[in-house]
This record gives C-alpha cells, sequence and structure tokens, in this order.
C-alpha cells in the first residue's frame, strides 16, 4: 500500500474561537473517519520562505503550505477519494496531494 503526502493550501482562518473549535471538531471527527488510513495526522506550519539558488526571495511563496498529513491507501484514485470530504475543503482551501515514493536504492 502506498502512501500519499498531502498539503493544506489557502483557505479562511476562524474568525471567533467558537469557529476555531467547530472547525478542529470538523477534523477531528473526520480523521476519525479515516482511521488507520490516516497514519500522520499531520503538523500546521508557519511562515513560509522560498530559498532560490541566488539566496532567499522577498517574493512571497505564490502557494504557501498551511500545514501537511500522510495517509496510506491502494491508489491516488482511492486516496482522492479519501480527501474529498476533508473540511479544510470546506473552508475554501485546496489540497494538493503526492505520492510518496521510496528512495532510489531503498530497498526496505
Amino acid at each position: 500500500m502506498a502512501e500519499y503526502i498531502f498539503t493544506y493550501h489557502g483557505g479562511k482562518m476562524p474568525e471567533t474561537p467558537e469557529e476555531g473549535a467547530e472547525g478542529m471538531a470538523e477534523w477531528q471527527a473526520w480523521a476519525d473517519r479515516l482511521g488507520s488510513a490516516l497514519t500522520n495526522p499531520g503538523t500546521p506550519v508557519g511562515i513560509t520562505k522560498v530559498l532560490t539558488p541566488g539566496g532567499v526571495s522577498e517574493e512571497p511563496s505564490s502557494n504557501p503550505i498551511m500545514g501537511f498529513s500522510i495517509l496510506q491507501a491502494e491508489s491516488m484514485e482511492t486516496a482522492l477519494e479519501l480527501l474529498k470530504t476533508c473540511p479544510h475543503l470546506e473552508y475554501g482551501g485546496t489540497l494538493e496531494v503526492s505520492e510518496m515514493l521510496p528512495m532510489p536504492g531503498d530497498m526496505g
């Protein structure tokens, strides 16, 4: 079974502590429904900086991530189906999903 990393982008932030609590409850219920398929519930992230060959860019990232999670699924299609109900999408955000590949030479 393959692992897929998905990153959270955009979306609106809660305007009140109550909205924040409601959003977390929705996210927790969704994560509970995924069960063991959600192998790493993830971590939110802070400010994004872009490092280029010329140094640190002063331009903001065009699509900064807000966090990431890792999901185990039989295929990309299965992963996408599981992620269609992610609460982040209800808040106007998007998810980018990538299959995690083994490192070349990694036999384990």
